[in-house]
């Protein structure tokens, strides 16, 4: 054999591989979805402080786990514990002014009863004085001392009924759960009891803690945010092109490989699938269409976002972000044997590079 036909030989064995390798790169991705573009995500709660006030002690150290309820840091508690003695004190004023009350009703009360008794004896008087005024025993001047008495008695028994009425309207209620005084010292009390108590920061959820950037002696203010928590439940999410959906679905199998990890397998199901992205995302600004214009002749392929929950718990603990590859498991052994070569031998090559 010639030069000349080995290497045409050669050339024949390169284009056959070439077209085998190319159909087999067109039949997996269609058959095997799989992803490189995947990673490790937690909900990170950030932890701010109620209330202001002087850091008095930090409880926690940077990346410990704490539990949910545990105190990460406290703030000096005076000035909450005055708040709560003043609206204690309030309380106090509250019902002693109810008190007050409560005797200056019932003196308004005994003043009424005085006030209805004068004006009924001037009544009998007015009208005794009137009948000798028809006999001619008495004098007509005496019968208008008499009536203007009577109605001067009769005032004076309204003027009474008025003042007892505004006592009892700013006395309010007589029991305590409907008593408006009484209502606002309770008020008050429970927020400084609440208020307080933010003097103890606790985490809302267990967790472990990032970003501590928190000293004693820092002053610490209402909504700013001192440190971050993060969740243990990690959520693992990969973009695949938008015509590899059509072979996924909710609670499919899959393979997650760590980049840290390549030869360790871990199993998954498939969660969700977003409805969207952010560039087909419209909000009603007034604006008109922005058309995006490209001269490329293959444009790039969208890729929607995947979520998946491993179904076995990691040997570590894999941090937020960390990266990693998913494969979809077909249905069928052939395909599902193919799929884990497949991702076994890109978790190496995305270890190595």
């Amino acid at each position: 054999m010639t030069a000349d036909e080995k290497f045409a030989r050669w050339v024949k064995r390169a284009l056959v591989l070439f077209v085998l390798v190319f159909a087999y790169f067109l039949w997996a991705d269609l058959s095997l979805p799989l992803t490189p573009q995947a990673m490790v995500t937690r909900v990170v709660t950030q932890v701010a402080p109620q209330v202001n006030g002087t850091v008095e002690k930090v409880l926690v150290n940077n990346n410990q786990y704490v539990e949910e309820g545990e105190p990460l840091f406290k703030i000096d508690p005076r000035p909450y514990q005055l708040q709560l003695q003043q609206a204690e004190l309030a309380m106090a004023q509250a019902q002693q002014s109810n008190q007050q009350f409560d005797a200056q009703i019932r003196t308004a009360q005994a003043k009424i009863k005085s006030a209805q008794a004068t004006a009924q004896e001037l009544s009998r008087e007015a009208r005794r004085i009137k009948d000798l005024v028809e006999d001619g025993s008495s004098s007509q001047q005496a019968f208008d001392r008499a009536q203007s008495s009577k109605l001067e008695a009769l005032a004076n028994v309204e003027a009474a009924q008025s003042q007892l009425q505004s006592l009892k309207v700013q006395r309010g209620a007589e029991d305590d759960a409907n008593n408006l005084l009484i209502q606002q010292a309770k008020n008050a009390i429970e927020t400084a009891k609440l208020n307080l108590s933010y003097t103890t920061v606790r985490a809302k959820h267990a967790g472990r803690v990032g970003n501590l950037k928190l000293s004693e002696g820092a002053y610490a203010r209402q909504g700013t945010p001192l440190m971050a928590l993060v969740s243990p439940n990690a959520d693992i999410i990969a973009d695949f092109r938008e015509k590899n959906l059509r072979n996924i679905e909710s609670g499919q199998q899959a393979l997650v490989v760590f980049d840290a990890e390549p030869g360790t397998l871990y199993e998954a199901k498939v969660e969700s699938i977003d409805a969207g992205v952010n560039a087909g995302q419209l909000s009603a600004d007034g604006a008109l269409a922005a058309p995006v214009n490209s001269n490329r002749w293959v444009r790039d392929a969208q890729r929607l976002r995947v979520h998946l929950r491993l179904t076995e718990k990691p040997d570590s603990e894999r941090p937020a972000g960390a990266k990693a590859t998913v494969q979809i498991v077909p249905e069928g052994s052939f395909k599902a044997a193919i799929a884990k070569a497949q991702i076994r031998l890109l978790g190496w090559l995305h270890y190595i590079y």
